[in-house]
């Protein structure tokens, strides 16, 4: 092994083999290990993120969820005057927003004014009665409220059970306005008709048509005997008339959305545990449906005046089940199914393709509980949870239906997906790794959740069969960072040996998320200081070397342990194996997002090859030299990306676009200031539509600190002082 002693032949051996041998490697069992990106998260409590959520109670601005932190960041901003006084409120709601989220993450459950409450009590009884006052205030003025709930196993089923529900009261206003208005057609057609019959022209009913402030100054015996000696016993001919009334018969008594006030009531018996009960409730349903939409059908008909007996009562005579259309069963509630974690392969659940391919009006959750699970073949074959975790690229194959892919982690920034895929005519699935059950580690499954997606084990991406006619209208891996690269790349700053501060770039692999499960210890091995060597390579960049030079290096991680020691972590053949394969997948769906495209890249090397040809073949003294780029003449479409445009000076506010995770907390301080680009990745729109203050607090909200304020544009902005010194570690 190149650049490494004999001596070190026990690491070679435990890469190759996965067996330790001697006292040189050490276990990475009991150790406390993590990656080392994973380091600053320890105490979730003090971070500032997307969670909790508050699950909307009613449908409003902020949809069916939306985080703590967005709430607190836009009350202080009503709230907070301006001055020491405002920037202390400020802060004591941020101290506010941090107990709620200790409380949450300890297990208390509640609403967010209960628990705002409570909280506001524990601060009060430390700060003075004013600003007690001011906290208790500021809950009394919250304009939303609902459950909070934290990035644990039961999110993905309660978070998509509330995009559903407002889904739901969404399509049940629709179709009572749209019902309502075909019934008062139909009643109108019904009573123009008894008016002019013989029966509405009698004396009695003549004198409860005129109404009571004239009824003395006419005669209705001698009026009707003048109106009514000819008017027919009926006007609506027999047919019509029974049409009419069976219509609205039907209408009246549809128990699809029950009630007067279907705006603010849910249908029962939608919601499903398993597929199987929601095919056969589907099922039993069938003829009711058949026989509201063909009663919808002919109210709209006879209110138009447009039904023609010759041509529609055949029509109607032989509809059925195979006459619905997806729009018509888009009027009616959707099924939705929340599939337990550990009934994924259950016998209940396996026509799933079935009922999603056959367009059901049916929304699934699948939540993947295990992404590390062993193949079939044996041990030390990984299957990256092929039965649920590769689901939804089976289901993307199938077309015509929704799709989303995503860890819980996640879940939060992807609310307005979830909520169109929720509002989708087309049958949707929802894929969610809600991060690593107990026995695998001890760190929160929002991490555990976050580091699979980051790790491109559970990459999220979107299809949506709706959305056009090709992948690039329809697929997206938006919701993943740096979706152009492998791997996605951190800054890590530690202390050497001689407690000085070095920076170096990290890539968070399949590896890395692996070394989080204590399940697979065996794959990884401590390499003590000591015994580091300039053949140790990390993992990302042992993939990319060719064969014969990786066979000569080892690949390794960094990681902390419990006292945040930096370690060394050697990594055997088989967990490099899966990290490749993992990548090959990942590469996968980079080509459907049009990232590195094979074909694209395949027609510009022609092209260039092409270009190349004619400019040798040309005489030497041509007019026209060949171009020095040969791929300027390619086609747009498969142009290579621009290089990155350099980071402004610091004196100017800035963003780095590229690495916007979507997490929207700037624009929810001022979206004046904050925009989004067509990749739904945050930049500056308007420097002069906010002010300095916002822009740090932009800064200090951003999970991924790519928000550089700059200098003050401003030098009157009162509080200047202490905002500089706030923004100098984003400079």
């Amino acid at each position: 092994m190149m650049d490494a002693p004999v001596s070190y032949q026990d690491q070679l051996l435990f890469h190759t083999t996965g067996q330790r041998s001697g006292a040189g490697l050490a276990s990475v069992e009991g150790a406390g290990l993590r990656p080392a990106l994973l380091a600053p998260y320890r105490d979730l409590a003090r971070l500032r993120y997307d969670f909790p959520l508050v699950l909307i109670d009613e449908p409003g601005d902020d949809g069916h969820a939306v985080p703590l932190s967005a709430i607190v960041s836009r009350l202080a901003g009503e709230l907070a005057p301006r001055g020491i006084e405002g920037e202390r409120l400020r802060r004591h709601l941020l101290r506010l927003e941090r107990e709620i989220r200790r409380a949450v993450l300890q297990g208390e459950t509640g609403t967010l004014r209960g628990l705002w409450a409570d909280a506001a009590a524990r601060a009060g009884a430390d700060a003075d009665p004013a600003l007690a006052r001011a906290l208790v205030q500021a809950g009394e003025s919250l304009k939303v409220d609902g459950v909070l709930v934290d990035c644990d196993e039961r999110l993905p089923a309660r978070l998509l059970t509330q995009a559903w529900r407002h889904a739901q009261l969404a399509k049940a206003r629709g179709f009572r306005a749209a019902v309502d208005a075909l019934m008062r057609r139909l009643s109108d057609i019904r009573r123009a008709a008894w008016v002019h019959s013989q029966a509405g022209q009698q004396p009695q009913a003549l004198r409860e048509a005129m109404g009571g402030a004239h009824r003395d100054a006419f005669d209705f015996d001698v009026m009707s005997r003048l109106v009514a000696r000819r008017a027919p016993a009926d006007e609506l001919p027999p047919a019509r008339r029974e049409r009419i009334e069976w219509a609205l018969r039907v209408l009246s008594g549809q128990a699809f959305w029950p009630g007067e006030r279907a705006a603010s009531a849910l249908p029962d018996g939608f919601v499903f545990a398993d597929c199987a009960g929601a095919a056969e409730a589907y099922r039993a349903r069938l003829p009711a449906v058949v026989e509201l939409v063909k009663a919808l059908a002919v109210a709209e008909l006879e209110s138009e005046g447009r039904y023609i007996e010759a041509e529609h009562d055949a029509l109607f005579a032989r509809y059925d089940a195979a006459s619905l259309t997806p729009a018509d069963l888009a009027l009616l509630p959707d099924y939705l199914v929340c599939i337990p974690p550990e009934r994924n392969d259950a016998p209940e659940n396996a026509a799933l393709l079935d009922m999603l391919s056959a367009g059901m009006p049916v929304k699934v959750l699948v939540q993947v509980s295990d992404l590390l699970e062993e193949a079939s073949i044996g041990t030390g074959h990984f299957a990256f949870g092929v039965r649920a975790a590769r689901l939804a690229t089976t289901a993307m194959g199938l077309g015509g239906m929704f799709v989303l892919q995503a860890a819980s982690a996640s879940l939060s920034a992807l609310r307005e997906d979830v909520a169109r895929g929720m509002a989708s005519r087309s049958p949707a699935l929802f894929a969610v790794f809600a991060g690593s059950p107990a026995p695998a580690g001890d760190l929160p499954r929002y991490l555990t959740a976050a580091a699979a997606q980051e790790s491109r084990a559970f990459p999220a991406f979107t299809y949506d069969a709706a959305a056009g006619t090709n992948w690039a209208t329809r697929f997206s891996l938006l919701g993943n960072r740096d979706p152009e690269a492998d791997w996605p790349q951190e800054r890590f700053e530690y202390a050497d040996e001689a407690l000085q501060r070095v920076a170096a770039t990290l890539h968070f692999t399949y590896a890395d998320f692996a070394l989080t499960d204590r399940r697979h210890a065996a794959h990884f091995a401590v390499v003590p200081r000591a015994r580091w060597h300039d053949g140790m390579v990390p993992v990302a960049d042992w993939l990319e070397l060719d064969d014969a030079t990786a066979a000569q290096r080892l690949p390794y991680l960094l990681a902390v342990d419990a006292d945040d020691h930096l370690q060394r972590v050697l990594v055997d053949a088989r967990m490099m194996r899966a990290t490749r394969a993992c990548l090959l997948l990942w590469h996968r769906l980079q080509e459907h997002g049009g990232i590195h495209d094979s074909h694209a890249e395949r027609a510009v090397a022609a092209e260039r090859a092409r270009v190349a040809a004619e400019a040798a073949a040309a005489p030497a003294a041509a007019a026209s030299p060949a171009p020095a780029d040969a791929a300027a003449s390619a086609p747009a479409a498969a142009s290579a990306p621009a290089e990155p445009a350099a980071a402004p000076p610091s004196d100017e506010a800035w963003i780095e676009t590229a690495r916007c995770p979507s997490c929207n907390e700037c624009q929810q301080i001022n979206p004046r200031m904050f925009a989004y680009n067509d990749n739904k990745q945050a930049f500056i729109k308007d420097i002069d539509a906010g002010t300095f203050r916002e822009l740090v607090e932009a800064a200090e909200s951003c999970q991924v600190a790519i928000i550089h304020p700059g200098k003050p544009r401003n030098p009157n902005e009162p509080g200047l002082e202490e905002l500089i010194e706030r923004a100098k570690p984003f400079l």
